[in-house]
């Protein structure tokens, strides 16, 4: 009965080790970003064990909550920078590091502004416009474009990157970003747009975008 057990177990290991190296990675599922990681990470993409299972910290995708159709925007001043620009009303305002934020769960809308020699070009931003982001683990590159609003000439970037952990769970979300450079008269004001990935906010990051006035 011994000899038969072993090897009994032995053939289990050996098809659980198999049936391992087989699979593929399609589960989303995520735990708290504090639990240690067992895998290399690839920029923008979850990384996977040698099993093929998701790497746990990892952003999940989380209910896109779309910005409202009767969303009311009010003006945001910002007499030392020269400009001002629509944002949404009854927001979460904060200052840091040199950045105003407005935000609404997942959504939110990140403003700076500062001297500047020339326009970007997608060049210039691509080499220096991201600098902030570009060693998440989590971040992905999108596309840089130029674009056209009603204050001006300006570049958009597109990534995704993962969420500040939640609060209570945690867990990290899967975001959604672009972020604009506009310039005029010496200075630059990026204005960083960003929602969970899915949601449909088309709409109101036009109206913010649009909105840029020059002072």
């Amino acid at each position: 009965m011994r000899r038969t057990s072993i090897a009994t177990v032995g053939t289990a290991l050996v098809l659980g080790l198999l049936s391992g190296c087989s699979g593929s990675s399609g589960s989303s599922a995520t735990v708290p970003s504090s639990t240690p990681s067992s895998t290399t990470t690839t920029r923008g993409a979850p990384s996977t064990t040698a099993a093929g299972a998701v790497d746990p910290n990892a952003p999940e995708v989380v209910a896109p909550g779309d910005i409202p159709d009767n969303q009311v925007f009010v003006t945001y001043t910002d007499a030392a920078g020269g400009f001002s620009v629509d944002v949404p009303e009854g927001w979460a305002r904060s200052t840091a590091g040199g950045f105003v934020s407005f935000t609404d769960h997942y959504n939110s809308i990140q403003i700076s502004s500062g001297p500047a020699t020339a326009a970007p070009t997608i060049a210039s931003v691509r080499a220096t416009g991201l600098q902030d982001v570009l060693s998440d683990p989590t971040y992905a590159a999108g596309a840089v474009t130029e674009v056209q609003r009603n204050g001006g000439a300006g570049i958009l970037a597109t990534y995704t990157i993962g969420s500040a952990p939640n609060d209570v769970t945690g867990k990290k979300a899967l975001l959604a970003v672009e972020r604009y450079v506009f310039f005029h008269n010496g200075t630059s004001v990026v204005l960083t747009l960003a929602g969970a990935q899915g949601a449909d906010n088309v709409d109101p990051w036009r109206t913010v975008t649009d909105s840029l006035t020059w002072l």
